[in-house]
């Protein structure tokens, strides 16, 4: 392990440094703002950022993911300029995290593309524990 117990170091065949991978059992949730924790907020509106309500399901899961030593970073479409209402909104409500991505691009139809294994997981109206199911995915030919 490396000095971050989080993270294992890695190297391929000929000993040359690899990006490092996360410990087995630890997660790494990348969770949407708006429509997902809380209502979903158009960047148009930000006024109703600072007075929307979290969804009590997901304050719940969420900073019990965290405290099972799991990362927590908030993935959005919020912009930068809005990263001190949305920093203030999840403090003010408890949440717990290890960061927040703005930028996001809006949308939806998200295809992620990436050298490291990526699972996606759709919110549906509730945050529960996640469960496994088996379903068709797009891959690389190998």
């Amino acid at each position: 392990m490396s000095k971050n117990q989080k993270l294992k170091d890695l190297t391929d065949k000929d000993g040359n440094h690899l990006s490092p991978a996360l410990a087995d059992d630890v997660k790494n949730y990348l969770i949407d703002i708006d429509g997902t924790i809380t209502d979903d907020i158009p960047n148009e509106e930000p006024e109703r950022m600072a007075t929307c309500k979290p969804f009590p399901d997901a304050l719940k899961t969420l900073n019990k993911w965290y405290d099972q030593g799991h990362i927590i970073t908030f993935f959005t479409s919020r912009t930068i300029e809005q990263k001190e209402v949305t920093e203030k909104w999840l403090d003010k409500h408890g949440f717990k995290h290890h960061g927040v991505l703005y930028g996001k691009p809006r949308g939806g139809n998200y295809h992620w593309i990436d050298n490291h294994i990526v699972r996606a997981t759709k919110y549906k109206g509730k945050f529960t524990d996640l469960t496994s199911q088996l379903k068709l995915i797009e891959m690389f030919e190998d």
